[in-house]
């Protein structure tokens, strides 16, 4: 994998995305559209790895539109960075199935510890920031691990492209305001 050609994604679960009264099934459609248009543009650019934390949200949004775009853009990769072993073990029903699809159909599962530790999601991050020269985040919430990656990242001099997932959230409700 070369790091010149590869992107990573951070980002937080579909529930802390939405802030300020925010009514999820109009801005989650709106974040995933931006979310996909940022990969698509990455292809463009010339990246070909794609580094999937493959956490529940973003993560596996990500790697679900990376997997989409292989059929138009195969020389693409999608390498997966599992932060423990088990990670999926308590996931349930359609996430579980999502999660089991993408490592299945990853080019790369890269497994960064045996088991659960304090630092493992920290760990992962940083794998995926080292191994990268593009982030693309969406984030609410500076005050998380999206946003310890983003840090991370910018100390890094990886090219940033962040979605600020509060902004839309606060122009959806002001929105929905509006028209009352």
């Amino acid at each position: 994998m070369i790091r010149e050609k590869t992107v990573c994604f951070s980002g937080h679960r579909p529930y802390k995305l939405i802030t300020d009264g925010a009514s999820p099934e109009k801005v989650l459609p709106m974040i995933q559209s931006m979310l996909y248009f940022e990969i698509t543009e990455a292809i463009k650019d010339g990246f070909e790895n794609f580094i999937s934390g493959m956490a529940a949200g973003v993560d596996l949004w990500a790697a679900r539109y990376v997997l989409s775009l292989r059929n138009r853009y195969p020389q693409i990769k999608l390498v997966c960075a599992v932060p423990y072993r088990g990670q999926g073990s308590k996931l349930r029903g359609e996430e579980l199935f999502e999660y089991s699809t993408i490592i299945s159909a990853a080019s790369e599962v890269i497994t960064l510890s045996e088991s659960y530790h304090r630092d493992c999601f920290r760990k992962r991050n940083e794998f995926m920031v080292d191994n990268s020269a593009r982030l693309i985040a969406v984030v609410s919430d500076y005050r998380s691990g999206t946003g310890q990656t983003i840090n991370y990242a910018r100390k890094n001099k990886l090219d940033l492209r962040i979605i600020d997932a509060k902004k839309y959230c606060v122009a959806q409700f002001a929105a929905e305001h509006d028209k009352k």
